[in-house]
């Protein structure tokens, strides 16, 4: 079981989207965020119309031994809401961004990571259900420029988010199992939340499961064995689909992605880190970064964390990088000579 790697792409689909280039907060396609797996409260107007989903549905198949036991866990990211406040006469009025003594300060949402475990036995006869809640917090600083004015207010609020994990197995013949696994946000959507950058205060994103099994092997839903065929086209997956995870060969993990993938995705060696960005080309945005005025690095390095560390790791290892990733060739094939017969179609094409 090849957890390290398992890991790796499991971060790499938690944070898909979370930030693009140029990285700004200020960016207009950073102002509309998105990411791939959102779970909205299920009282979402858009969610009772029917175009977004409160839930995930996940149906895999898993060869068992009589004693094997399977651990789910769940994944996703709960928003911070970072506000920025200006003194006014005395009155604190909110505002998209504040400069304090050439420090620029901005409003942003902030992702915190989640994660729910649970482990499931006797799996031929399985329907369990788990609940879990993160509560609500909130935290408030005065921001005072060089003479000790307060010229303003940041504070950060967390909304409380609860949901349930829904585990059921069907036996399919002896040995084999379809296990069919709910994630539902279960929230309860405050009255302020009258817009979607409120309501993802209340969501889950990029919400996804990995599921991990002893005695046992989870079945490819994308290569299945003959004997398997029916059963695994029959596999419904809603807002998600299971892929075998790991070092190739290993079946003893699975993860549940938002992001279409195929059996045993892996990182680039050659890769650095991660840069958000969907289809992401490490060497392009390595020399967009390197790009970026003073002004916009320092906009990033105010975003949050994650950010502020991408900058740091591309300002650092900028050159080293750029030659792990430039001109790599993963193999070599020989060049088969056309037939003869098409030698005039080659010519034309």
């Amino acid at each position: 079981m090849n957890r390290e790697l398992a890991q790796r792409v499991a971060n790499a689909v938690l944070y898909e989207g979370y930030m693009l280039y140029p990285y700004r907060p200020s960016a207009i396609k950073n102002r509309q965020r998105w990411t791939f797996g959102i779970l909205y409260p299920p009282a979402y107007g858009e969610v009772r119309g029917g175009t977004e989903r409160c839930g995930m549905h996940s149906e895999c198949l898993l060869q068992v031994k009589a004693d094997a036991a399977i651990r789910v866990r769940l994944r996703f990211l709960h928003l911070v809401a970072r506000q920025v406040a200006q003194n006014i006469e005395g009155r604190l009025e909110r505002v998209p961004s504040l400069v304090v003594d050439d420090r620029l300060i901005e409003s942003w949402d902030e992702g915190v990571e989640r994660t729910v475990e649970c482990e499931l036995r006797s799996l031929g006869t399985l329907q369990q259900l788990v609940e879990f809640s993160f509560p609500a917090s909130e935290e408030s600083e005065s921001l005072r420029d060089k003479s000790g004015s307060v010229v303003g207010n940041i504070s950060r609020t967390q909304h409380k988010v609860t949901g349930t994990i829904s585990v059921a197995s069907a036996t399919i013949h002896e040995g084999v199992l379809k296990l069919m696994i709910d994630v539902t946000n279960a929230t309860s959507m405050p009255p302020e939340a009258l817009d979607r950058d409120s309501v993802l205060l209340c969501s889950l994103l990029s919400a996804h499961t990995i599921l991990t099994v002893d005695g046992g092997e989870f079945v490819s839903l994308l290569d299945p064995p003959e004997g398997l065929k029916e059963a695994a086209n029959a596999c419904k997956n809603v807002g998600n689909f299971p892929v075998l995870v790991g070092s190739q060969g290993e079946r003893d993990m699975l993860l549940c992605s938002p992001i279409v993938l195929y059996d045993y995705p892996q990182i680039a060696p050659e890769s650095a880190g991660d840069f958000f960005d969907a289809t992401e080309i490490d060497e392009m945005l390595t020399l967009r970064v390197m790009t970026l005025t003073d002004q916009e690095k320092h906009e990033m390095r105010l975003a949050d964390d994650q950010v502020r560390n991408l900058l740091e790791r591309t300002e650092q290892n900028a050159r080293e990088q750029l030659m792990r990733t430039h001109g790599t060739i993963r193999g070599l094939s020989r060049a088969e000579p056309a037939h003869k017969g098409n030698s005039a179609a080659n010519e034309r094409a």
